[in-house]
């Protein structure tokens, strides 16, 4: 190692996943990708990649952060063979007990300098001032005698840490992120928020995220380098795990990285299946099940759940069961088996006509003097659902879920029955969102799939009108507004907050109409609150993004 400035670096990023918790596959991973690199200057790791983000309460545990030291100290003794420094992200506790979520600088075989995060995310999925104090605005790093300014994730989404790192003589910016995906976030990120900082500072930024499923969350990369004049030199592909090796030359005005790759990000509806996919997979492998099983009506919805789990898991390991009833069309069967035969997976029939009978019976002299009503309907989906997790018990498969975030919006789901589960990956999906990626789905095999096959359902399935085939003839329709209409309200309504009046001063629906979604919304937040986890799509997810209490008296009509 010297001090003398260089005058050319070669820095790699490596856009990997990280496993929370599990600290050694975390160093373990990092090493081998210091291996493939022994030529290299420095490799960027991101954000937490030691302990895995977000890491939420499980980082309170002081034996955590104990660990993380420790393991920190070892990877840095790594590098006293000579060979490339390492940024890594990890936790720091002080004196007095207070946690910091930092990046630490290795080489040497010790640790070179730290910095702790300054902005600290407190809306939506993030929660970092629970469990982190806020570091001071960050010094620059002198490394190898260039000056570094090491902004953390949120730190460069403001200008004063990035502004403050070039008032300090910082030559190059280096963001290393645990970023997760939203719809358009990714051009966000580049075109808007640190293309920004490039721009106020002049000077040249590595942005690095991390990739893969975190419970609700997934991480989709879509690392990249600008140069001080804002051009991008690098883009790495988007949910996939790469190292990109990026090489840097000092000239008159600053550090100018050479061009290379600049990878094509998939746009909608396929990045959104791409969100499904990568979450699915990480959820149910680092949990530990063999695969997944699902009621396969005959719908749209559970139709690409199907798909989507095959993609994510391979066909062999995807498990649909028919549950008709009475009510139960020769279409829907006939839909449920080619679409069960276009993916490739396995499907039995298990009627649940023997178990309505023996309910009907069971309840007879209670319901005797009552009107039939939707508790009928409800004492099915929920027989398909003891049934369901009866399979998932006996065998070990997770039961998938598979309503939309148009029915968990309004409460056209059925608590301990359809909704019983262990994740739903069309959770903050919409049905217009359903049919959308369900049509891309049918014409194209998606680049993370397990199954490459198209279609994956019969074209029926994607035109006839939705029903829950609960009662004769009965459609979507005949309770809620047509799909179209419901999700522009519910986006108005969820995604921005708007009022009743609001709504129908831009679409001029039935004021009458929005008022009744507005109330079915709030009344169903205890339901939703039951509700399997899911996959956040969107920028007000239900859950962590959006947190109503279940009692509530407000309405804006």
């Amino acid at each position: 190692m010297t001090d003398t400035p260089a005058a050319t670096l070669s820095i790699v990023l490596s856009q990997m996943t990280q496993s929370v918790g599990d600290l050694a596959a975390n160093v373990d991973a990092m090493r081998a990708v210091r291996a493939r690199h022994q030529d290299a200057d420095l490799i960027l790791y991101p954000e937490l990649q030691l302990i895995g983000y977000p890491p939420e309460d499980l980082v309170l545990k002081p034996a955590l952060a104990d660990r993380a030291a420790r393991l920190l100290t070892e990877l840095a003794a790594d590098t006293a063979d000579g060979g490339p420094a390492m940024l890594v992200g990890s936790v720091e506790r002080d004196g007095d007990g207070r946690l910091y979520n930092i990046v630490a600088l290795l080489d040497g075989g010790r640790i070179v300098a730290t910095r702790r995060k300054h902005e600290l995310p407190n809306y939506g999925t993030f929660d970092e001032k629970r469990v982190f104090a806020p570091g001071p605005l960050p010094d620059v790093v002198e490394w190898r005698g260039v000056r570094l300014g090491l902004p953390i994730c949120e730190d460069g989404w403001f200008p004063t840490v990035c502004a403050h790192l070039a008032a300090q003589g910082a030559e190059l910016l280096i963001s290393v992120n645990g970023s997760p995906y939203e719809i358009d976030k990714d051009d966000r990120r580049l075109t808007q928020v640190f293309a920004a900082r490039v721009a106020e500072t002049r000077l040249p930024l590595i942005f690095l995220n991390r990739i893969g499923g975190q419970d609700e969350l997934v991480f989709d990369g879509c690392s990249f380098v600008l140069n001080g004049d804002g051009r991008a030199a690098h883009r790495l592909t988007d949910w996939e795990a790469e190292e990109r090796v990026t090489r840097w030359t000092k000239e008159a005005d600053g550090w100018i990285c050479s061009p290379g790759a600049i990878a094509e990000w998939d746009a909608h509806p396929a990045d959104i299946y791409d969100a499904m996919v990568l979450s699915l997979r990480d959820y149910v492998e680092r949990n530990r099940f063999p695969g997944v099983v699902l009621g396969l009506s005959g719908g749209i919805d559970s139709a690409i759940c199907a798909a989507i789990a095959a993609d994510a898991l391979g066909p062999d390991k995807v498990w649909c069961v028919m549950l008709p009833s009475r009510f139960t069309s020769w279409d829907s069967l006939d839909d449920a088996a080619g679409c069960a035969g276009m993916i490739g997976c396995r499907l039995d029939t298990i009627s649940i006509v023997p178990a309505v009978e023996a309910f009907d019976t069971m309840l007879s002299d209670s319901f005797a003097d009552a009107a039939v009503d939707t508790t009928e309907e409800n004492v099915q989906s929920r027989i398909r659902g003891v049934t369901l997790m009866a399979l998932s018990n006996k065998f070990g498969p997770m039961l998938m879920t598979t309503g939309n975030k148009s029915e968990m919006s309004v409460g056209y789901a059925t608590i301990y029955g359809d909704m019983a589960g262990g994740y739903n990956p069309l959770k903050d999906a919409y049905k217009t969102t359903v049919f959308a990626v369900s049509r891309w789905r049918n014409a194209n095999v998606p680049r993370l799939s397990r199954n490459p096959v198209t279609p994956v359902m019969p074209d029926r399935i994607i035109t006839k009108p939705p029903s829950a085939e609960l009662r004769p003839d009965q459609k979507d329709e005949d309770s809620l507004p047509p799909y179209e209409d419901l999700d522009r309200m519910l986006h108005m309504l969820v995604e921005e907050e708007a009022s009743v009046d609001d709504v129908v001063a831009r679409y001029g629906f039935d004021r009458g109409v929005v008022a009744r979604i507005e109330r079915l919304l709030a009344i169903a937040e205890y339901k939703r609150r039951q509700a399997p986890p899911g996959v956040k799509l969107s920028t007000r997810n239900f859950g962590r993004d959006r947190r109503y209490p279940i009692t509530h008296g407000f309405r804006t009509a």
